[in-house]
């Protein structure tokens, strides 16, 4: 009996995140959005949450050496094409996560995790400044929501135009690029995608959906995809924003408070 060849292998994508028991955010949300997007998700845990719709009963770091040793394992035998980072908590974590970073010279999005849906603290007070001086600067793209902007720069935004200045703060601190999440404003969505030197709009109708748990993550990781994929970057940006538009509008109850976003929106259409 012959074996058939077996097919090529799709982009590999790594997220380098915390453990969302809920499923709904954190790797969890990550692999699943990778899978949809015709890429081969792989990971290296950083946390693991007791987390349900209702908000984050628990968080426990995992030791430097595990995050290491993860981190080495996928990336010494299996490569990676794009790397996607999410909930890193201590300083520690931060600066062990962006010495890693410096080994691999792939596309990197940031997702500088500070407070949960739910307004719980993720990410620690004395870890702003790793985040700032070691984090953003390994970024190719950094897509903080506003109450992360101002947890990083102290710019507050509360209109679209604010966008501008928040950009430039986050810019000052080193990414290639900002994409600066507006979701919380109102009226339609609205990100700014920018270098600096060129701005990419991207706008979609607000969907009247409550269950978005796993919103910033999804887009991080869809954007890290597109990338792992040889996108440009606001081809990503764009094609992320697509695919996290009608993922939020397919948003599905679970438990007593906020669902999840439906990352498999597309195959149920």
């Amino acid at each position: 009996m012959t074996t058939p060849p077996s097919a090529a292998a799709p982009p590999c994508v790594l997220t380098v995140a915390g453990s969302d028991s809920g499923g709904g955010a954190g790797i969890q949300a990550d692999l699943k959005t990778m899978l949809a997007l015709g890429t081969h998700g792989m990971s290296v845990l950083t946390a693991v949450t007791a987390q349900n719709s209702l908000g984050v009963q628990g968080a426990w770091d995992l030791p430097e050496e595990a995050v290491r040793a993860q981190f080495r394992s996928v990336v010494d035998d299996i490569g990676v094409r794009a790397v996607k980072t999410g909930m890193l908590s201590s300083a520690t974590l931060v600066r062990t996560v962006a010495d890693l970073l410096a080994e691999v010279a792939v596309p990197v999005v940031v997702d500088p995790v500070g407070v949960s849906k739910h307004g719980d603290a993720l990410l620690a007070s004395d870890a702003l400044d790793a985040v700032r001086d070691a984090l953003l600067p390994a970024a190719t793209v950094a897509t903080p929501n506003l109450d992360e902007v101002a947890q990083l720069t102290g710019v507050r935004v509360r209109e679209a135009d604010d966008l501008r200045k928040a950009a430039e703060a986050v810019l000052a601190h080193g990414p290639r690029w900002a994409l600066i999440k507006g979701g919380h404003l109102r009226g339609d969505a609205v990100d700014l995608l920018t270098d600096g030197a060129e701005e990419h709009w991207l706008r979609a109708p607000r969907h009247d959906n409550r269950h978005t748990h796993g919103t910033g993550c999804t887009l991080a990781s869809a954007l890290a995809a597109e990338l792992a994929k040889g996108r440009t970057v606001p081809d990503a940006a764009a094609a992320a924003k697509d695919y996290v538009t009608g993922a939020i509008a397919a948003g599905f109850a679970l438990g007593g408070g906020i669902g999840p976003v439906d990352h498999g929106w597309r195959t149920r259409r």
